[in-house]
């Protein structure tokens, strides 16, 4: 799906959102509290941790798009994002063609959408391996973070951590 570049992935389920407005678009649902507390916890460990991407591509959803600016706060304020429509209601091969795209950069985190981040990583990383590391589901705020090695399974990506509240 990926190919070898970038050499380390980070996927990222933006953290817990507000339900809709009356009359609302769920496009425009933005974090609640809980959310925002997610979003900052995983952000922490993952700077504590030295998980710093080259670039960040985000959803254009408000909850993606709050998600990414924490991340980029916490990690390093200078990080890039960039805000990419067809994140939002876009399907895990459409995940992995952007992230794919980001060449030259050797690491890439995406800050999407369940289902498809977690069929990405189903597709990566392989179903067992997927339903041992979250076997309730992706959770809000879950940050997936896979390296590639030749010979590391079917497709060459093993999940090496998973960050969550």
């Amino acid at each position: 799906m990926i190919e070898p570049e970038p050499s380390r992935i980070y996927l990222m389920r933006h953290a817990q959102a507000a339900s809709a407005a009356p009359g609302g678009r769920d496009f425009d649902r933005v974090l609640d509290d809980r959310g925002y507390a997610q979003a900052e916890m995983v952000a922490d460990r993952a700077a504590d941790l030295g998980y710093v991407p080259d670039c960040i591509v985000s959803s254009t959803a408000a909850r993606c798009r709050q998600t990414a600016e924490i991340m980029r706060r916490a990690l390093r304020e200078t990080l890039e994002i960039q805000f990419v429509d067809e994140v939002y209601n876009g399907t895990c091969d459409a995940y992995a063609t952007i992230i794919a795209g980001q060449r030259p950069a050797r690491s890439v985190m995406l800050v999407g959408h369940n289902p498809s981040i977690d069929q990405l990583l189903e597709g990566l990383i392989g179903a067992e391996q997927r339903r041992k590391a979250m076997p309730g589901g992706y959770p809000t705020a879950g940050l997936a973070v896979l390296d590639h090695a030749e010979g590391s399974g079917t497709s060459g990506w093993t999940l090496i951590d998973l960050l969550k509240t």
